[in-house]
């Protein structure tokens, strides 16, 4: 590996510094991912933490809480390694009547206790809102999030959603630190409105989705394959979702060139990187080879004017499409 270390930026008004990559944990839980193996799962923590990687993040409902296991596993005998950020909202949900698990306060709170103790440890650098309902939910979780802070179990809090009016209620007080967001090639609407209200109002933006659900990798086909359980099987054979999965591996054939000594995804990676509003991109992991290719992103030159105009050429700016819903 390049001598090279990975750069580090403010993660909004947390003031803590996180590493430009991070790893995302939903696809190691397994589930709607497929299947994983924990050793593998386990070798990329190591070896991500081994390569100067500070921030992790997960949630309760990845693997039905088995992400967030693993990961307080690795991180026995030396938590003051990780930048830990989990969520907490989707669990228990009743879909039917549109209602959350979390009525009140004190159940959102014994919640983030349940993610303390899978993750094996007394504190949370960050909690999100996995959820993004309005009244009374919204302000149950702000409540919550608040007394946790102020007992040392949270050290700050914020938001998962893609929805811009959801992040300025939810920051109406001026204390949500982080959003995390959907954003990519693929999916440029964040910023017409979302990223630039992040910089006004010092909140860290951690992105996922930044490889589109594997497309932006530029290893799928239109005779792609996906395993049973792995929600992105709908691409191949669900005719609504195979029009769009069509147009985006079109467009990344048109990407293809820019690669340039890059793989695909880091040059999707370092698309994300290269807006000012963001502080970390979390790509999923599976193994050290993929960990590998994706520290690697943050090791390299970074895009040029040049490259990022041909990109605008292919999606312009603001444009795109939602890869996934939420």
């Amino acid at each position: 590996m390049s001598e090279a270390t990975l750069k580090e930026r403010i993660l909004g008004k947390s003031g803590t510094a996180v590493t430009e990559i991070g790893m995302g944990l939903w696809a190691a839980g397994g589930g709607q991912w497929g299947t994983t193996d924990d050793s593998e799962i386990f070798d990329a923590i190591d070896f991500a933490l081994d390569s100067g990687v500070t921030f992790y993040d997960t949630a309760d409902v990845y693997g039905g809480g088995h992400s967030e296991e693993l990961l307080g596993t690795a991180m026995q005998g030396r938590r003051d390694k990780f930048i830990v950020a989990t969520k907490i909202g989707w669990q228990g949900f009743d879909g039917e009547a549109g209602q959350s698990a979390y009525t009140s306060v004190d159940k959102l709170i014994a919640g983030v206790e349940s993610n303390l103790r899978r993750l094996q440890t007394d504190y949370i650098d960050v909690i999100q809102s996995h959820i993004n309902f309005r009244e009374p939910t919204m302000e149950i979780f702000l409540e919550g999030f608040q007394k946790l802070q102020r007992e040392g179990k949270v050290r700050a809090y914020g938001v998962s959603t893609s929805d811009f009016e959801y992040l300025q209620a939810f920051n109406a007080d001026g204390g949500c630190a982080t959003l995390q967001i959907d954003y990519s090639i693929l999916h440029r609407m964040p910023e017409s409105d979302i990223l630039p209200y992040c910089q006004a109002n010092n909140i860290g933006v951690i992105v996922r989705g930044a490889l589109a659900m594997g497309i932006l990798t530029g290893k799928f086909s239109l005779d792609s394959q996906f395993e049973e359980g792995d929600f992105r099987r709908g691409w191949a054979e669900d005719p609504a979702q195979r029009v769009f999965y069509v147009d985006d591996l079109a467009k990344v054939e048109e990407l293809r060139p820019l690669a340039d000594g890059r793989t695909m995804a880091q040059l999707a990676l370092q698309f994300t990187l290269a807006h000012p509003a963001v502080t970390t991109v979390i790509p999923g992991a599976k193994n050290v080879r993929q960990m590998r290719d994706n520290i690697q992103a943050g090791l390299l030159p970074p895009l040029s004017p040049t490259e990022m105009a041909q990109i605008d050429g292919i999606v312009p700016p603001g444009g795109g499409r939602k890869i996934w819903p939420a």
